[in-house]
């Protein structure tokens, strides 16, 4: 991937997301605020993150009207009656209804409804910035909760963030949008959300729905009625390692990109494709996570004038993961000069050495990572390699059957 020819130049805005920390289930849960504190931590200490980028969020009114033209009113009702310190019996009673089972992957909680209502104003405004013209690429890490259906909660989702800015996108600017979802589980609550829209491509890479949640994203999910060939879906198998996610991952968007003529592209980076994670099976490296943005980036050069939007997702491994994925992204956002020496550098040299510097209750015994790039050549070799590569391109071939 390295000698290509650089990105344009470009004016990237930090989506602040100070409201967006509340939403929180527990410091128990998996899906902890504490990765974007660690993500913050780590671009000021490299000098990467100033406040002439950072923009406040959208109208958390206007995000509501949003919400409530995406999600289901009864769905919304409920969301709203258990966000209250002591939420009815009735209200917890129709909770599992919803996907909000107080011992389930997404358990209701204080305020959950005015925090999801956060997140999704956050990136509407993402959204918004780079349609307006006020710049060529946004970023809200806090965004991401792709699980979200319109009528019920999932996969550690409440409201479906990139929906609610897609819907408004196609609302205010009739754009056609090429969603790009890399997060290791399927992107299934956007897919369905326009799986009969021809004006919204929904693309996701993840680890096969035979293994994995939430089950689905399978080749033959290719959208429906108008939308049919608007959805694709590159499933790969357990234990995949760099170069084939890649491999799989950039003749995908390409093709997509290529065939359906976006306005602009919003992608989704949950960072849990990682051998670390502790909730998938995917063996990649930080590796994926350095590619990854890139391809984005020129794709979006070449087709959409430069328009892109990026948004967060999962990713488990709070300390050794997501804080390095996530600054790999706004640095090839915002094309600071350290990537430069990131790409020149053997594991893309030293990580700053006073991070991090927060103080936490949450910090792990084992040691951190130094290095902004994995030394996988220290790492146990997977077997079946060549299996898993011949399984990943004849599903690829599968799944790029209806894009022209």
């Amino acid at each position: 991937m390295k000698g290509r020819r650089p990105p344009l130049a470009s004016r990237s805005l930090w989506i602040n997301n100070t409201a967006s920390e509340r939403y929180h289930f527990s410091d128990e849960h998996p899906f902890h605020p504490v990765r974007l504190d660690l993500t913050e931590n780590l671009l000021r200490c490299c000098g990467a993150l100033d406040s002439g980028t950072l923009i406040p969020p959208f109208s958390l009114i206007e995000a509501e009207r949003i919400i409530r033209n995406t999600h289901r009113a009864d769905y919304i009702d409920i969301v709203t009656a258990l966000s209250t310190n002591q939420p009815s019996l009735e209200a917890i009673n129709q909770a599992s209804r919803f996907g909000l089972e107080d011992d389930g992957d997404t358990p209701y909680f204080l305020g959950m409804h005015e925090a999801a209502v956060a997140v999704s104003a956050g990136s509407i405004a993402a959204a918004d910035a780079v349609m307006s013209g006020q710049a060529d690429h946004a970023l809200h890490l806090a965004g991401g909760l792709h699980h979200a259906f319109p009528d019920h909660a999932s996969g550690f989702c409440v409201y479906n963030d990139a929906a609610a800015a897609i819907s408004y996108i196609r609302e205010k600017y009739n754009a056609r949008v090429l969603y790009i979802d890399t997060d290791v589980h399927h992107g299934d609550g956007v897919q369905w959300f326009f799986y009969t829209d021809p004006d919204v491509f929904t693309l996701s890479i993840h680890e096969t729905g035979k293994f994995l949640f939430p089950g689905s994203g399978f080749p033959h999910e290719r959208g429906d009625s108008s939308g049919y060939g608007t959805c694709l879906n590159i499933s790969v198998e357990p234990y995949t390692e760099d170069e084939s996610w890649l491999d799989c991952f950039e003749q995908a968007v390409e093709h997509a990109a290529r065939a359906f003529k976006p306005d602009l592209i919003i992608s989704q980076h949950g960072c849990d494709a990682h051998a670390f994670d502790p909730l998938a099976h995917i063996q990649c490296s930080m590796q994926i996570y350095r590619e990854m943005p890139r391809i984005i980036h020129q794709l979006a050069d070449r087709y959409t004038q430069g328009k892109w939007v990026a948004l967060g997702g999962g990713g488990y491994d709070h300390w050794r993961v997501v804080p390095r994925a996530w600054s790999l992204l706004w640095m090839e956002m915002s094309q600071h000069p350290l990537l430069a020496h990131i790409d020149a550098e053997p594991q893309g040299g030293l990580l700053p050495a006073q991070w991090p510097n927060i103080t936490t209750k949450l910090k792990p015994e084992f040691p951190l990572p130094s290095t902004w790039l994995d030394d996988v050549a220290s790492w146990t070799p997977m077997p079946r390699r060549e299996e898993i590569t011949r399984k990943n391109k004849l599903n690829l071939e599968l799944a790029l059957q209806h894009i022209g």
